[in-house]
């Protein structure tokens, strides 16, 4: 189709672009910040419950007013009083609280110990988006400086807010970033500008489909913000591997004689089927995220499939057709020759592929196998030893940077005020869904069991309407409610996220309910318990399937046993790195955070995310590599001659995407939302990690060790690959075939 019509491939390709841009650019203004939360929890519901029987607000949003004489001063006070009555009036605000006019016993909480600073707590309705759009027109009206009073605004509503902001501004650095230095990159690798600027434009193609599909999932279900993110990163990172692939291998056929259109089918038959392979892997694990309830893992799983796909599809339609197009052209503007002239050096001779570096690097690494093996297994759990320490937390307002008033506002809090301010931090609320017909007398005893745990200062009364002594149904409940409900407030001094908060969180949930009534709990302690439970129930059942995928996959790819059962246990391997890095500088804190601000904790859900997008990215290389080694091993019938020639002729690329890709990700580094730092950097990592220490050691290595038996299966599983499986045609590139030797068996 390419060698027919070329140019009505770039034409229509052309318009599909610009298409995908006008419809998937305004994205953004469509998605959640939130989505860390299981939707399906015990806190979940029980929040659910406050809000539609209580009136209370979806998220809180946090008004901190600071005067130097007070916060019972004239000034202080008309500024506070005005807010409230703004907010009171409010017709997307559900409750309002503050220092100034709340009743004493509760107006003491929301004074700081010092009293110059005074907090006003409201709820905020309405869907995410909407609850964004009233945070931010509120916290305008709010935010200025009146006569010496100072005020700021925070809370959950203001740090969506703000995460969604530095999101968007985030991006456009990272893409500034990674754009010009993966072009550079690129210019080093292929030399000619035309040939650079192809596999940015295929990225950019990938990007800008894999947001329309982002767009056409948020009419039905709520999306990440943050899947931005990695579908930029991961749109031209893969983008540019395919395109790379294809290119290095269209040149390779090129030196071997072929012409044009022979070197072209050759390459989309052999390369172009890798290409297609490949992605199949990488989508599949992303896939597999979309089994977690969580939407913030789901987004991922919507970009990172859609990202791979417009990426393959772009490379392997619009790449041979662009060869075509360009013919001889494609090596114009090439830099290396205007290099070579400005220091009047000759053109480079053509290197035999024993000569090569890569062939003489996986030799050398050949006949060292079981020590330079063991060493780099050691080493990489060594650094991998620190997430054995790892602590789950919930993010708040410290995963922005400090500049911003949300943060500013929760230090604030923490240094300055109760730990029960604002009731957002350390305290459980316990919600009795059906409350009818329960005594007041149940619910005391029931308040005085809970005030007996350990680190429970206070409990408060409950909440719910009483008729005849009894409860009913609260005063907001529709007309013909007939089940009423209840909740308490259970005040903790216990460090949030600490064995203590988990020890206490255990002994509130054994206390029976009020009557024998069954009891919901929320808060943060709660939220970030039922968030792991939802990682670690649904783990196992992930990971079994992403190793069965893979594993099947490889086997059609190699017909062989060992091949997959080796790049699962290596992919694992390679990722243990960036595991121990995010504990060691993000949850305690060495090299400064990197500019973060440490918690002792990380976000369960990035962890997860990391693995299943990280262990789908080592797959693409496992097949760039064992593809072609198989090639060779099919030819020659010598394994480590395969193995060696086979790195030979993928070490290049290998090294160049892997440089391209780290590139895109390490971008991510510049992002001022800390787990997405934390994200860029432990992507950066694996993808290092493995594509020099795993590829171009670990992988010959255990290859020369296993000798022939690398490409065993029983004779059962070998007449499966041979109805089922892939299989190559000779290769132009590959040196003169020797006698095969025979599959062991």
């Amino acid at each position: 189709m390419a060698l027919a019509a070329p140019r009505r491939i770039l034409v229509a390709a052309v318009l599909l672009a610009v298409t995908l841009g006008v419809f998937g650019v305004p994205v953004a203004k469509s998605l959640s910040p939130s989505g860390f939360q299981d939707p399906g929890s015990e806190s979940t519901h029980a929040a659910q419950v406050l809000t539609d029987k209580f009136g209370q607000g979806d998220v809180q949003m946090l008004i901190v007013v600071s005067a130097p004489d007070g916060i019972d001063s004239p000034r202080a006070r008309d500024v506070a009083t005005d807010i409230v009555d703004r907010l009171t009036h409010h017709p997307h605000v559900a409750d309002v609280s503050s220092a100034w006019s709340s009743p004493p016993a509760a107006a003491a909480d929301l004074v700081s110990r010092d009293r110059t600073a005074g907090l006003i707590v409201a709820g905020i309705t309405g869907t995410e988006a909407q609850q964004q759009t009233y945070a931010k027109d509120i916290s305008d009206q709010a935010t200025r400086d009146r006569d010496g009073v100072t005020v700021q605004t925070g809370g959950t509503a203001m740090v969506n807010v703000q995460i969604t902001e530095q999101s968007q501004r985030d991006l456009l650095v990272m893409e500034s970033l990674a754009i010009p230095l993966s072009f550079l990159v690129l210019v080093w690798a292929f030399g000619g500008l035309l040939a650079a600027a192809l596999p940015v434009a295929i990225g950019g193609m990938a990007i800008l489909g894999a947001l329309s599909v982002l767009r056409l999932v948020t009419f039905t279900t709520d999306v990440s913000i943050f899947a931005l993110n990695l579908a930029t990163a991961m749109g031209l990172a893969l983008a540019i591997d395919y395109t790379l692939l294809i290119l290095s291998r269209y040149r390779d056929e090129l030196a071997a004689g072929a012409d044009r259109p022979a070197a072209l089918q050759r390459t989309m038959t052999t390369a172009g089927r890798t290409v297609i392979f490949s992605a199949t892997t990488v989508a599949l694990s992303m896939a597999a995220m979309v089994l977690f309830p969580m939407h913030f893992l789901k987004s991922f799983a919507y970009a990172g499939v859609a990202t791979v796909a417009f990426a393959a599809a772009a490379a392997v339609v619009v790449t041979p057709a662009a060869l075509v197009v360009l013919g001889d052209r494609l090596d114009a503007f090439d830099v290396r020759r205007l290099v070579r002239r400005i220091l009047r050096r000759p053109p480079p001779r053509p290197v035999p592929v024993e000569q090569r570096f890569w062939y003489r690097c996986a030799n050398a690494v050949m006949r060292r196998a079981l020590p330079l093996g063991l060493a780099i297994v050691v080493l990489l759990l060594v650094l991998g030893a620190p997430f054995l320490g790892v602590r789950w937390g919930f993010p708040d307002d410290r995963v922005l940077p400090q500049s911003a008033s949300s943060h500013q506002v929760g230090d604030q809090l923490r240094r300055q005020f109760a730990d029960t301010a604002g009731n957002t931090d350390t305290a459980v609320t316990i919600v009795v869904p059906d409350s009818d017909g329960l005594a007041p007398a149940e619910l005391s005893a029931y308040a005085a069991e809970l005030s007996r745990v350990p680190d429970v200062p206070a409990v408060s009364a409950p909440t719910g309407t009483f008729v005849d002594g009894a409860l009913a149904g609260p005063p907001s409940a529709p007309a013909g409610e007939s089940q009423g409900s209840v909740f308490l407030t259970v005040a903790s001094t216990a460090p949030l996220f600490s064995d203590a908060s988990e020890a206490q969180l255990d002994r509130l949930h054994a206390v029976a309910g009020p009557g024998g009534r069954a009891v919901e709990m929320t808060g943060t302690a709660q939220i970030n318990r039922d968030s792991v439970d939802a990682v670690t129930s649904t783990l196992p059942v992930v990971l079994g399937l992403i190793a069965v995928i893979m594993f099947a996959l490889l086997f059609l790819l190699t017909g062989s046993l060992v091949v997959p059962l080796k790049a699962l246990v290596l992919n694992v391997l390679s990722l243990t790195a960036a595991f121990g890095a995010l504990v060691w500088i993000f949850q305690d804190g060495h090299l400064s955070g990197l500019g973060t601000t440490p918690t002792g904790t990380l976000v369960a859900n990035m962890p997860v995310l990391l693995f299943c997008i990280a262990f789908g990215l080592s797959m693409d290389y496992e097949v760039f590599l064992v593809s072609r080694i198989r090639e060779f091993w099919l030819q020659t019938g010598r394994s480590d001659e395969s193995v060696a020639l086979g790195i030979a002729y993928t070490g290049r690329i290998i090294t160049a995407a892997a440089l391209i890709m780290s590139i895109s990700f390490a971008a991510l580094i510049a992002a001022n939302v800390s787990f997405m730092r934390m994200f860029g950097l432990g992507l950066t990592l694996a993808v290092l990690v493995d594509a020099t220490l795993v590829r171009m050691v670990l992988v010959p290595a255990f290859m020369h060790l296993m000798g022939r038996w690398n490409w065993w299966a029983p004779h059962w599983l070998t007449r499966v690959h041979d109805r089922l499986g892939l299989r190559e045609a000779p290769s132009a590139t590959a040196p003169e075939s020797l006698e095969t030797e025979r599959n062991p068996s």
